[in-house]
């Protein structure tokens, strides 16, 4: 039988990425920070940024640089208008992508928004050892993405298995 695990606090920055939000309006963002607190982890930084591709990668590659960063988790940009660049902001920047996760987050997604679902371009991967999750800007999606995914991933004791447990070995080559 495995010995019980403690609890394992990780240091996550959220980007909110946004023409229009500001830290009075940004629930998006707002959703995503309290929960994360909520559930013991540490928030090292939140910034908003216009959907800018050059921009959102100079705040993303600053924090995958940061060695106090466990976690990047963006909200917004992630759609199919002209303004939408999170992904081809965020894609060069990965050693590693994580495929799945944008296919379970529309596959839950669904179940709640229907078709709708498949306007969502939720992307994630590992740069340099930092977890990076790109999540649609409504607040619906953040609470999905967090309540349905992140929240139990994001857990070192979460059985069978987590990306936390994996920090240690994500910069092995």
């Amino acid at each position: 039988m495995e010995a019980k695990k403690e609890f394992l606090s990780l240091h996550i920055s959220i980007l909110t990425i946004s023409d229009t939000r500001t830290e009075a309006n940004d629930t998006s963002g707002q959703t995503l920070v309290s929960r994360l607190k909520e559930a013991g982890h540490a928030l090292i930084e939140k910034c908003i940024v216009i959907d800018d591709i050059y921009k959102i990668r100079e705040i993303v590659s600053r924090w995958i640089a940061n060695d106090g960063i466990d976690v990047i988790i963006t909200t917004g940009g992630t759609g199919l208008t002209g303004r939408d660049g999170t992904p081809e902001a965020v894609l060069p920047l990965f050693d590693k992508e994580i495929e799945g996760f944008g296919e379970l987050f529309r596959s839950i997604s669904f179940q709640e928004i229907h078709t709708s679902t498949v306007q969502s371009r939720a992307v994630a991967g590992v740069s340099n050892g930092t977890y990076i999750f790109c999540l649609p800007g409504s607040s619906g999606a953040c609470r999905t993405g967090w309540d349905k995914i992140l929240k139990d991933q994001l857990d070192y004791r979460h059985r069978p298995c987590n990306f936390a447990e994996l920090i240690p070995r994500l910069k092995e080559y």
